[in-house]
């Protein structure tokens, strides 16, 4: 069983401040509790932390400058900022200055619950060492042991890095990985999404700009390149930046600085570079829709993810990933168990969306559970029914004639989990006893089973 995990929540609200606590409390998380800024970098000095919930606005120094300082001072914990005066440019600005999600009062507790442990997921605590795991990543396969080699080899490095991969295949977890086994562990890890904004928003957020540069542009803004400074900048789905975009970015790598929009001089950076896309980068360029030199900038080293269905002997690895997470989201309610059906089913699945999928999917059926144990009936139909025959399960048409070891074996696992009961086990696999029996037969079950 895991520790609980510190957690400092900051508040001149004492009314917020202690029910906040007790909330995380019931989470199964280990509290204590600040009133200012002050007082929250005195015990930051004198203690550990594994995540900070920090208001924005109390009395003294604010949470903006507070985040910034804590930053400023290598600080590496995750920062979470809370604010009742919560808009879209005071969201934006916590982040730029370091912290690591904003949300708005009133909080949802589930939101809540559900962000805390979303960060902490994201940053291991300090000394635990999980076999066939690296960072938040898992997986025993030899794929990803050659996966983990390299961020290992490259994390102690300054290189530029690209991640290749299906979506859902856990490109951000080996780009934090990397950054928090580099020696910029404890500066900032920025996240962009670059297909998730616009192209004249994403410049503005990349590079910043200054007073008067656009409509709305009523002050001069860092931009994430600049609130990166001495970390690490991800370029998500960099695929999908616009040509003219790729000329910036470009320069950036060459000249290791930015010009902020409406701005006339450069200004130096020092980040490190780490981008990920789902494309195919060496046909976009044929396409030519994406710039070869910038190519040849971010390709400095390599690091292709595996699709879920090259690795399925990492699925039950996976699996109880899934059900941990299920466990500290849900601390008072013990996550099921998987029966060897239903990881059967699991095991043989292509998961489409890979991890990601895997992770919904496990999660959901924990839910649909509601006891001790996910059952087959409880995974979804593509799962249980993956060539669409309808019915649920594992059809009668699938058991045709007696050339498959995957049959044989489904059937062996519903008559173990029915132990030996025939009506049980049809049940399970979705058959009728007399269709069980005579594929019993044809497998050479015996006939008396």
């Amino acid at each position: 069983m895991t520790s609980p995990r510190r957690i400092l929540v900051v508040d001149d609200d004492r009314t917020f401040r202690l029910s906040t606590a007790e909330l995380i409390r019931q989470d199964g998380h280990d509290v204590a509790v600040a009133a200012d800024a002050a007082e929250a970098a005195a015990r930051i000095a004198a203690e550990r932390f594994d995540l900070v919930l920090l208001d924005v606005r109390m009395p003294g120094m604010d949470g903006l400058t507070a985040v910034e300082v804590l930053r400023r001072r290598g600080y590496a914990a995750p920062i979470l900022m809370i604010s009742g005066f919560g808009t879209i440019d005071v969201a934006v600005e916590s982040l730029h200055r370091g912290a690591d999600h904003f949300l708005s009062k009133p909080v949802d507790p589930d939101v809540l619950s559900a962000k805390v442990a979303e960060l902490l997921e994201r940053r291991p605590a300090a000394g635990r060492v999980r076999e066939g795991a690296l960072g938040a990543m898992v997986g025993h396969a030899r794929v990803m042991r050659d996966v983990f080699d390299a961020v290992r080899r490259v994390a102690p490095t300054d290189a530029t890095v690209l991640i290749t991969g299906e979506t859902g295949t856990g490109k951000e977890l080996v780009a934090r990985a990397v950054h928090d086994l580099s020696e910029r562990a404890s500066g900032p890890f920025v996240p962009v999404n670059c297909a998730a904004l616009a192209e004249g928003v994403l410049e503005s957020e990349l590079f910043g700009h200054v007073r008067g540069a656009f409509t709305g542009a009523t002050t001069d803004r860092k931009g994430l390149f600049a609130a990166a400074r001495g970390g690490t900048i991800f370029l998500d789905e960099v695929g999908d930046v616009s040509l003219s975009l790729q000329q910036r970015l470009l320069r950036v790598l060459q000249e290791r600085e930015v010009t902020p929009v409406g701005a006339v001089r450069p200004e130096p950076v020092d980040v490190r570079v780490v981008a990920a896309t789902h494309r195919d980068l060496a046909r976009e360029i044929e396409l030519g829709r994406f710039r070869q030199d910038l190519y040849y900038r971010l390709d400095v080293f390599r690091i292709d993810l595996p699709p879920l269905r090259a690795r399925a002997s990492d699925v039950p690895l996976l699996v109880e990933a899934a059900l941990s997470r299920v466990r500290e989201r849900s601390p008072a309610r013990p996550a099921p168990a998987v029966s060897p059906l239903a990881m059967r089913l699991l095991r043989a699945y292509r998961w489409p969306g890979n991890v990601r999928e895997l992770f919904s999917v496990v999660e959901s059926a924990a839910i649909r559970a509601g006891g001790p144990r996910i059952e087959a009936q409880h995974l979804p139909e593509a799962i249980r029914d993956p060539e669409g025959k309808g019915g649920g399960g594992l059809q009668e048409e699938r058991y045709k004639a007696p050339d498959s070891a995957d049959e044989r074996a489904a059937i062996v696992a519903a008559l173990e989990e029915a132990e030996g009961s025939r009506s049980r086990a049809a049940e399970l696999l979705g058959m009728s006893r007399t269709t069980l029996w005579r594929r019993m037969r044809d497998f050479g079950l015996g006939d008396d089973a």
